[in-house]
């Protein structure tokens, strides 16, 4: 029997696979580069292939038309011109997002603060309400605050990851260590749910985001979730397309890179 977690969940995957670009940063960050036109952006992942598509009520509640792509709420925010960056507030519920008709919902946790309690205490009570309406959540959980001394050691990440997973979180959304395959998997084998891996921020360099996508995967990640290096980049549609390659298609970084050469 086919319950509605699954069945929503099969709604984000492709080959088992999440390619899912997350676009959530007005609320925290303004309309950066990249995301002044939303709804057209959105069209165009949407094409050019993306398995899912993570953003705030009201931008799915504004699009002229329902996605064909898998669809993430997201329930938490915050912004950088609060004094209180890092700590994030629930401005959703799991109802409201039955009522969009999205797939899943997502939540993000900052680990290591004065605040984390708070956010901790948010996730389980998403993550029961979850339960009972059998819709799928992401877990975002970052270690920020006064008490991180390094956001990029494998076991404070795993640190993070468990707690997601062990608060209830369908999947994990977290930042690698590096693009080294073997600190990946530290952090994958250790967590009892699917890992995503996050995108960071913005790269230089295409080979580096098709890098770590590609580690991210060989390491044990169920998918990708990059925000920034996708939608802020010269060709958004084509820097979808090559991780797809990646990610959907198994395929090596040395065969995608052709897909962004000008």
């Amino acid at each position: 029997m086919v319950f509605g977690k699954q069945a929503r969940l099969n709604r984000l995957l492709e080959n088992g696979r999440m390619l899912c670009i997350p676009l959530d940063h007005g609320t925290s960050l303004g309309p950066v580069k990249g995301l002044e036109n939303i709804e057209d952006l959105v069209y165009r992942l949407e094409s050019a292939g993306v398995t899912a598509l993570l953003a705030h009520k009201g931008v799915f509640r504004s699009l002229k038309r329902p996605l064909k792509t898998g669809t993430i709420m997201h329930m938490s925010a915050s912004t950088q011109l609060s004094t209180h960056y890092n700590r994030k507030v629930l401005i959703a519920s799991v109802e409201e997002a039955l009522r969009l008709g999205v797939d899943a919902v997502s939540v993000h946790i900052n680990i290591g603060g004065v605040d984390d309690d708070v956010m901790l205490e948010h996730l389980g009570l998403v993550a029961d309400a979850c339960d009972e309406w059998q819709v799928p959540l992401i877990a975002m959980m970052y270690p920020r605050g006064e008490n991180i001394k390094n956001p990029s050691d494998p076991a404070v990440i795993s640190h993070v990851a468990r707690v997601g997973a062990e608060l209830g979180a369908d999947i994990v959304k977290t930042p690698m260590p590096s693009a080294n395959v073997q600190e990946i998997e530290a952090v994958t084998r250790s967590c009892p749910v699917p890992v995503v891996a996050a995108g960071g921020p913005k790269m230089e360099r295409d080979e580096d985001v098709l890098r770590l996508a590609y580690a991210s995967v060989a390491g044990g990640c169920m998918g990708i979730t990059f925000g920034r290096n996708v939608f802020q980049h010269r060709s958004p549609e084509n820097m979808v397309k090559a991780l797809r390659r990646i990610v959907i298609e198994g395929r090596r970084v040395e065969e995608a890179l052709p897909v962004l050469t000008p």
